[in-house]
């Protein structure tokens, strides 16, 4: 299970998350809904190990990270992966799409071409994609090369922040097919974040929202 406990995080003077809790339970999905700004993000980057909380601990298959970012477990950072709403802002610019995908097997030492190659099939794209840098691609195009990026090093846990929002249905559609493939393969629990109900109503085995009784005003 990954599970954030007691999370309080602020900004300056300002409180972003209040003591929220939320697990995310091996092989299912768990859908969070919340209105722009109540700390979705926030909580996302917290769950993954990016980000510090003011307070509270985020605990994976039962161990508590003893540090953030860098100083988290490596085993435990690479059992959570996170997929950002923004592909654009999530990846560098002088990859190509092979590389963005790659990246996390070429910071472990473990080079998998054929792996990198799956993937790739997987998420939809071709050939002539993966030679391109994001410049030279759509933003669903980089978006189906991210969701690659996540799956490379197998991860247990796997959080899509607002992953579909700037997404065309059809694409939006396959991505998610890819997702709940993997977790029907793996066992993996996945962190669904939406601001859109009706995508949470259809992928989610079970729902929560961040609102004002949980979140600060953001």
């Amino acid at each position: 299970m990954l599970e954030a406990r007691d999370i309080t995080v602020r900004y300056g003077s300002r409180t972003v998350l209040d003591r929220v809790t939320l697990a995310v339970e091996p092989g299912s999905v768990l859908g969070l809904g919340g209105p722009s700004g109540c700390g979705k993000s926030t909580l996302a980057r917290v769950m993954a190990m990016m980000l510090r909380p003011r307070s509270g601990t985020v605990t994976v298959d039962g161990r508590t990270t003893p540090g953030w970012r860098q100083r988290a477990p490596r085993d435990l950072r690479i059992r959570v992966a996170l997929v950002y709403q923004q592909p654009r802002l999530a990846v560098d610019p002088r990859l190509t799409l092979t590389e963005i995908v790659a990246e996390p097997l070429a910071a472990a030492g473990r080079p998998d071409p054929a792996r990198v190659s799956s993937l790739a099939t997987e998420v939809g794209l071709t050939p002539d994609l993966l030679t391109r840098k994001p410049h030279e691609v759509s933003d669903g195009q980089l978006q189906r090369a991210c969701v690659a990026r996540a799956l490379t090093l197998s991860p247990r846990y796997l959080i899509c922040d607002e992953m579909t929002t700037m997404l065309d249905a059809s694409t939006q559609a396959h991505l998610v097919a890819v997702i709940n493939a993997y977790r029907a393969q793996t066992g993996a629990g996945i962190l669904a974040i939406s601001h859109d109900t009706d995508l949470l109503t259809r992928w989610a085995d079970h729902t929560s929202s961040l609102g004002a009784a949980q979140a600060g005003e953001a």
